[in-house]
Order: C-alpha cells, then structure tokens, then sequence
C-alpha cells in the first residue's frame, strides 16, 4: 500500500486557492486513475485504487493545512504504512507557478502542513512534490492572502500543466521510481544538471 495525500483547507471558502494545490494534484490523479475520493476516513476523503499493480490510498485530508499529520498519521496507523510509501503533494511560495521540485526527505521549510506531518510521523524521510504558487508578489502584501488568493488566467495555465505533471511524477513515485520522477520532472534537479554541464 502506497499513500498519496495532497494538503489543503476543506469547505468552499478556500476551493482553487493557491494553498489548495495538494488538492487539485489528488482531484487530477482521481481523474486520470479512475479512483473515486469519496469516502470519509481517517479525517479525510479518501478513495483507494491501483497504479500498475501497487495498491494505492489517495487522501484529502480534513482537518485543515495546520494539522494535515493528525490525519496522515491516522492513515499510516491504520495501514501500516512507513513514511517511505507516504507521498505528499503541496504547495510550494518559493517555486515560480508552475515549477515542481520532487524530493525523498526534507525539512519543513516553513510548510505548517508539512511541520505537522513530520511531528506526527516524528520523522522526515517522506518524499513530496512540491508545486510552486510563487512569483513576484504586490509590495506589502500579507502572506497568509497570498497563498489563500486565486490563480490568474496565466498562472491557471501553468497550473495546469504542472498537474498533469504531478500525475506523471506520483504515478512513477507508486512504482518506486522516485529518481526516474526527480529527473523528468522536478526543476531543482534539471537546474543542478544544467549548472554541472556549464562546468
């Protein structure tokens, strides 16, 4: 069993916003899957399919952004899954709209999603995808209204070519092709091999 769980907020209030990418990547991955996302479990709409034979879990956790591992942990407990088979997909303020980074392990970064996952796993060593809602933002404007504001017209289009994207590199990451995933489609790792060939 494999776990893939997108963050954000519930309720209509916070639908499409830039904080609620986690849950538009597991809206794709339902389309493309075929996997229904309606039942109610474990403090989030789950729906449970398969990816070449590996038996995935698709989670939209319920309890808002702040405390994503009450849920996530919920889920693990229940499955007996380790951190490693945990795929996280969430935003990302310091990646362009658009751009993916994929990693194995990691730190917060600031992420209050993220922060509790790792304190409720009481570890980092699970791989995420991370979906920039960055860019230059208005002079003075608050954080938390940026991240809960809405896309543009040309960042939806970016948006959604990072989704079907996200489709792709988490379908890879099921069958335990994390490094293939990193290498076709996180830009930190298409940057890095960029700057070693300029060497």
């Amino acid at each position: 069993m494999k776990i893939i769980a997108g963050l954000g907020n519930p309720t209509d209030k916070y639908k499409g916003t830039r904080h609620n990418v986690g849950f538009m990547a597991i809206d794709k991955l339902s389309e493309a899957l075929g996997i229904a996302v309606n039942q109610h479990k474990h403090k989030a709409m789950t729906g449970s399919g398969f990816i070449a034979g590996q038996r995935v879990l698709l989670m939209k956790p319920l309890t808002y952004m702040n405390l994503s591992g009450e849920s996530i942990r919920a889920a693990a407990d229940f499955y007996k899954v380790e951190p490693e088979d945990i795929l996280i997909i969430y935003d990302d303020i310091s990646l362009d709209p658009g751009m993916l980074r994929i990693r194995k392990k990691g730190s917060a970064g600031g992420h209050n999603g993220i922060k509790s996952i790792i304190s409720h796993l009481g570890c980092d060593t699970f791989p995420r995808i991370r979906v920039g809602i960055g860019g230059e933002k208005h002079p003075g404007q608050d954080l938390a209204d940026y991240v809960l504001g809405h896309f543009s017209g040309e960042e939806k289009e970016k948006l959604d070519e990072a989704l079907e994207n996200v489709v792709k590199a988490a379908e890879l990451i099921a069958m335990d092709e994390i490094d293939e995933a990193m290498n076709r489609y996180s830009v930190g790792k298409k940057k890095r091999a960029k700057k070693n060939e300029e060497v």
